[in-house]
């Protein structure tokens, strides 16, 4: 029995080591592909090919693999370069305007972690429904496209966007979220015409949505729904994210991502603008943003 023991507590060290020993590739290969020149990395590329069409006949795992490390470069870049700015934003900041430009590099960096994990996933699912599948493959693929192409440009952003930028990003991601979940998510987007051109603050649309799946509905056996509204109350600008999941706990306090909506929200509103999270009678939760009501004017009448 002794024997036993001290085999199995091996065998589990020796697990743990591989597993330690995996993150710890996985973390240098993206610090890597944030800081290598985008030649290099094509040169590298260049060889590879050269190599698997000469001695490995392996093209279709090759090209498999620039692909992946071709969006992984663009996040790890986005999320280098926000890393940077924080840092510098803590070190450098002058005393009178250090709060502000902690909080704006934090909420860089917030922006630029579009996870590899939900890149990696939605890649794995395409890879699967290639084969069984292929018009939803080719679905999702195009929904993985809109989101990134809505994403990327906000990550650069200065200051705020409009609703309705925020709202296509959303549409993407869900629609990812969606074909992943299947019947385990349905979703309801209702937002005036006349609110999209509104000045918004980029990202915090796509927090709220992130905290209501991971927190509220994927813990939850059979999913649930998510609705996004949005509705002017006097000169304020309220959109809610609400869904019917497991709830929130009162007593548990913001995560990350809340945390930096609210500090967001302060500097860049003062006490105009607040992030509420409420607890509806019929369950689930309601996460609301509100702030200053500043349509574009100008919006349509070029039409």
């Amino acid at each position: 029995m002794k024997r036993t023991r001290l085999a199995s507590n091996g065998l589990l060290n020796i697990v743990r080591e591989v597993g330690e020993t995996a993150a710890s590739v996985w973390w240098h290969f993206f610090d890597w592909l944030a800081q290598v020149e985008w030649r290099k990395l094509i040169i590298i590329w260049l060889l590879l090919l050269l190599l698997s069409v000469s001695l490995f006949h392996i093209e279709e795992q090759l090209w498999t693999f620039i692909l992946l490390s071709c969006g992984l470069k663009v996040l790890a870049g986005g999320k280098r370069k926000a890393e940077l700015e924080a840092r510098n934003a803590e070190t450098h900041a002058d005393e009178e305007s250090i709060e502000r430009r902690v909080v704006e590099a934090r909420m860089a960096a917030l922006q630029a972690q579009v996870e590899p994990h939900f890149l990696f996933n939605t890649l794995a699912l395409i890879g699967q429904l290639i084969e069984t599948d292929p018009p939803q493959a080719a679905r999702i693929h195009q929904n993985l496209i809109d989101y990134l192409r809505a994403t990327l440009p906000q990550m650069r952003a200065k200051g705020a966007g409009t609703l309705g930028r925020q709202i296509e990003m959303s549409r993407a991601y869900l629609a990812i979220m969606q074909a992943r979940m299947r019947a385990r998510l349905a979703v309801s987007i209702d937002v005036p015409d006349e609110m999209l051109s509104a000045t918004f603050p980029v990202m915090m649309l796509q927090i709220l949505i992130e905290n209501a799946i991971k927190h509220g509905l994927e813990p939850k056996i059979d999913g649930g729904r998510i609705d996004i509204r949005a509705a002017v109350d006097g000169q304020m600008l309220q959109v809610d994210v609400i869904d019917d999941g497991i709830g929130f706990n009162p007593f548990a306090g913001d995560g990350v991502g809340l945390a930096n909506v609210r500090e967001r929200l302060r500097i860049q509103y003062g006490n105009r603008a607040q992030l509420v999270i409420e607890a509806p009678l019929t369950g689930g939760t309601r996460a609301s943003i509100r702030v200053p009501y500043a349509p574009d004017i100008f919006h349509g009448s070029a039409k």
